[in-house]
């Protein structure tokens, strides 16, 4: 029985097209898929809904195919889904070979606190790579902890995977921390009790007056 982590998939050759037929195999548990590059003819295949759902949860995943007893690897480039039910409408897969070099954009996390009173804002989520088609990093970390106000992390300050080679800009900003501002309503109330207070000390000497 496949589990999660097993990546290999038995796949059924199609040849029948067109959304009605895709809807009758979505109903019977199955997610249509187009394998296609490396110059061949796309082949439209059919997968098991299930396990192909576990497994391309997780980025850039790739799938040791099995087409009537032939095998094939391929990369996730594509996945369609409904907007509302979240269903997997469709996928698209690239065929690639071991060893071979393939870009990718592998997700980006961040771990660790930055110095008391500073927020770490993240403004890159992942980044661009080269890297060997069955060696793909799941993610790549930069760690913010104890930095203070000013601290920027660029994609150049990235550690890198053995293997992997950074195709994104080095001066690409992956997070930035500063100190965040005042909230809006604070200054109101502020600017409200300075009004106030001006406003009593303006009717005084009419009251004096009065006297």
């Amino acid at each position: 029985m496949s589990t999660e982590t097993d990546t290999k998939v038995v796949a059924e050759l199609r040849e029948n097209f067109g959304k009605g037929f895709a809807r009758r195999l979505r109903a019977a548990g199955k997610i249509p898929a187009v394998i296609y590059g490396h110059g061949t003819a796309p082949v439209h295949v059919a997968l098991p809904g299930h396990q192909v759902f576990l497994l391309v949860r997780r980025a850039n995943a790739v799938l040791e195919l099995e087409i009537n007893g032939e095998q094939q690897l391929t990369l996730v480039k594509d996945v369609q889904k409904d907007p509302v039910h979240q269903i997997i409408e469709h996928i698209d897969l690239l065929v690639v070979k071991k060893g071979e070099k393939i870009t990718v954009d592998v997700p980006v996390t961040v771990t660790g606190q930055s110095f008391a009173g500073t927020i770490a804002v993240q403004d890159a989520t992942s980044v661009t790579l080269e890297v060997e088609a069955t060696h793909i990093p799941e993610h790549v970390e930069v760690s913010v902890e104890g930095l203070e106000e000013g601290a920027r992390i660029t994609a150049g300050d990235i550690t890198l995977p053995r293997g992997a080679a950074l195709l994104a800009d080095p001066e690409t900003l992956i997070v930035a921390v500063s100190v965040p501002a005042a909230p809006v309503e604070d200054e109101a109330e502020e600017a409200s009790e300075d009004e106030a207070a001006e406003g009593a000390s303006d009717e005084a000497p009419a009251e004096d007056a009065a006297e």
